[in-house]
């Protein structure tokens, strides 16, 4: 149980940013069920390393991480470490985040919020800027590729109070965007918020 002051609300389509010490733990929860939460991790001394998914793939040669396996920066830096996940365990690690340009080539309204603008913003407010948007660890979406290679989208199976904890290796800023996405419904009709748990 996490006292009220270590715990962050993630309203439903906005992003928050933490400061996580290296040893420190962090808690993932997906306060209301089937909510996605696109997740960046980024060295706290240099922006530019970034928690990667394609390195990431390849030093566990998963495309879908579990407990126990350290995921790495873009200099193949253990960054962080999976300590647990309640959830179903599906976690995608292909898509890039939501942003104006994806909604536009999907002819929807790109004015819409999303999680390129949402990660771009939250950095901003610590007078951090960003140089390019990593691909997220997208959390609790389920995407899962088929044996032809095609790529299948369903609603996240996510339930009320399920989490991913994990562990920082390095000290890092933690950004989590409740995605605001209505493209495929992957967060089900729409987003509902999550939160985190600093242990």
């Amino acid at each position: 149980m996490t006292s009220a002051t270590n715990r962050i609300e993630i309203s439903a389509g906005a992003a928050v940013a933490v400061e996580v010490a290296a040893g420190q733990c962090i808690r993932v929860v997906n306060s209301f069920g089937g909510q996605v939460v696109d997740t960046w991790a980024f060295l706290a001394s240099d922006l530019r390393e970034q928690l990667s998914m394609e390195h990431s793939r390849s030093a566990t040669y998963r495309i879908l991480f579990k407990p126990g396996d350290s995921l790495v920066s873009n200099r193949f830096r253990a960054m962080l470490r999976i300590e647990a996940d309640t959830s179903p365990g599906i976690h995608d690690t292909l898509h890039a985040a939501c942003s104006a340009a994806s909604y536009r080539f999907y002819g929807h309204d790109q004015t819409h919020p999303n999680c390129e603008d949402n990660l771009r913003e939250v950095m901003l407010t610590r007078d951090l800027e960003l140089d390019a948007i990593p691909c997220p660890w997208n959390l609790f979406e389920h995407a899962l590729v088929a044996a032809d290679g095609s790529l299948s989208d369903e609603t996240s199976a996510a339930r009320p109070g399920d989490y991913v904890e994990i562990r920082a290796l390095e000290p890092l800023v933690v950004v989590c965007s409740a995605c605001p996405s209505k493209v495929g419904r992957i967060s089900g009709t729409g987003p509902r918020g999550a939160h985190l748990e600093l242990l």
